[in-house]
């Protein structure tokens, strides 16, 4: 069992949730994220969480899923990042799950 995270600017959300719909992930979570980072930097698209007076709305997605499930996920992000770039790309992370009271 993997944890798939995902992060994006809300204008992505309906993007990624027909990313988890290919990745055969249908059970799934969600929650408003607003981040913030204390650096400078010259170009605040450099930087995921806002700094200053700078805010993004963000939304965090998540899934408890099958490692072929979260594998489809990542390869679908990685890929609508590669031909769609922005400054604000999808952000993915797989995560391994030791234990849990349930199984797949």
């Amino acid at each position: 069992m993997k944890f798939f995270i995902v992060t994006c600017v809300k204008e992505s959300r309906k993007t990624v949730y027909q990313l988890f719909k290919q990745a055969n992930i249908n059970a799934f979570s969600s929650t408003d994220v607003v981040g913030f980072k204390d650096n400078q930097h010259q170009n605040p698209l450099e930087e995921w969480f806002a700094h200053g007076d700078e805010q993004f709305d963000s939304e965090m997605i998540f899934s408890f899923t099958s490692d072929a499930n979260a594998r489809k996920g990542m390869s679908l992000v990685q890929e609508h990042n590669e031909t769609n770039p922005t400054g604000f790309p999808i952000r993915a992370f797989i995560v391994p799950v030791e234990t849990s009271s349930y199984s797949l």
